[in-house]
């Protein structure tokens, strides 16, 4: 799979702006500041409806406008197909798929699939919980397009059972409030325990890739793994700490009683969910908000025998980013049905932030993905293994002559 060219319109630096593209690597080449970012977060953003910079839509329109059109030629095998996003301001976003009529945006999922990089990525490992979960869900959108519907419905009945949990704790509730309570935890549970499940079978098959890509941008001294802990088990503080002194989950899923969630069904595991609502009800009232859900679990990335959050060094960590995400690109071409459909590869202003040597193994390791693009300000952060063609970037737009 590759982008054969991607237009722009309104979207954060640039008014107008065209880029032609084509498989292997392409290197954009511009100084800081100056709007190469912005090309590579418009893409990751047709794959994934998110951005790796910022958590709302406003900021990617160019100031003044209210709306940003995002127009992408790919070619998949022997197919082209050409995306559209209108990203709109105070409206809902919308799509269209060879230029067809207006489909909802989460309709595109699924067609572009890339892996990004960036200098964000340290949050990955630094960061709170949200970070790793927002990782993990992002990909099992882009692997299975309804998981996508399906933590947008677990987020509305969130949504709604916290208000109801704190009007109780106002002193507002009633018995009328707790039968509706009942009914939100019935809802919460099914679209809890689907959540729930995809992530467990998602850490599963990231877990030995992550330990192969650790080995691969290192010198393989310490094993990588993740361990997902899940709320259901031992509930958490508000930081993503089990409360109580609670050790939480084994590797991959299993408790300290013995229990593997890997093993349960999402019919075993709805039940679950429902069991742990009823015990946590009284501290949820008391403290006005859901203590048990997928929004409370942790990915916990693990290093040699020590988590990597607080005690890997900064060497360390921006490896353990690294392996992430090649991680989730050995995912995807497991799961690809058809040739032609490996993810792109953005490398958005990594190599700057490495040294010398993990820059050339990440070079060595990614250099034979069917696209690959980069950006950097200079071309001396680039290594010779990612020989490619070079685009400039300008204020506004691209230099056709520095191509």
């Amino acid at each position: 799979m590759y982008l054969e060219h991607l237009s722009l319109t309104d979207f954060r630096s640039y008014a107008q702006v065209d880029l032609a593209l084509g498989p292997g690597v392409t290197v954009l080449v511009g100084s800081n500041g100056i709007g190469k970012t912005n090309l590579m977060e418009a893409i990751g953003y047709l794959a994934t409806l998110s951005s790796h910079r910022v958590s709302s839509d406003a900021p990617l329109l160019r100031f003044g406008t209210d709306r940003a059109l995002v127009r992408a030629r790919l070619v998949r095998g022997g197919q082209t197909t050409v995306l559209e996003l209108e990203i709109n301001n105070g409206r809902a976003n919308r799509g269209r798929i060879n230029r067809s009529n207006p489909v909802r945006a989460r309709d595109l999922l699924g067609i572009c699939q890339t892996v990004l990089f960036a200098p964000e990525d340290l949050a990955l490992v630094k960061g709170d919980p949200s970070n790793r979960r927002r990782f993990l869900d992002e990909l099992l959108a882009s692997l299975v397009p309804h998981h996508a519907a399906t933590r947008g419905d677990y987020d509305r009945v969130l949504k709604q059972r916290n208000a109801l949990l704190k009007s109780a704790r106002a002193g507002k509730f009633s018995s009328a409030h707790e039968s509706t309570l009942d009914v939100w935890d019935q809802h919460m549970a099914r679209a809890g325990a689907e959540l729930l499940h995809a992530r467990l079978e998602l850490v599963e098959r990231l877990r030995p890739h992550l330990a192969r890509a650790y080995a691969e941008v290192t010198d393989g001294s310490k094993p990588a793994d993740a361990v997902y802990r899940s709320s259901l088990q031992n509930q958490m503080d508000d930081d993503g700490a089990p409360l109580g002194g609670a050790t939480g989950s084994g590797v991959g899923g299993a408790s300290p009683n013995g229990e593997d969630l890997r093993q349960f069904s999402v019919e075993q595991l709805t039940e679950r969910y429902v069991r742990a609502f009823a015990e946590s009800r009284r501290k949820e009232l008391e403290r006005g908000i859901s203590l048990v859900g997928p929004h409370r679990d942790e990915l916990e990335l693990v290093l040699g025998q020590a988590p990597a959050k607080g005690y890997a060094s900064h060497g360390e960590t921006w490896s353990m980013c690294l392996s992430l995400r090649l991680a989730s690109y050995y995912v995807m071409l497991d799961d690809t049905r058809t040739g032609g459909s490996a993810p792109i590869l953005i490398l958005d202003d990594v190599f700057a932030e490495l040294d010398v040597q993990r820059r050339r193994k990440l070079a060595a390791t990614v250099s034979g993905a069917e696209q690959v693009l980069v950006t950097a300000a200079v071309d001396a952060d680039i290594p010779e293994e990612l020989s490619g063609r070079r685009v400039k970037v300008i204020p506004g737009g691209i230099d056709e002559q520095g191509q």
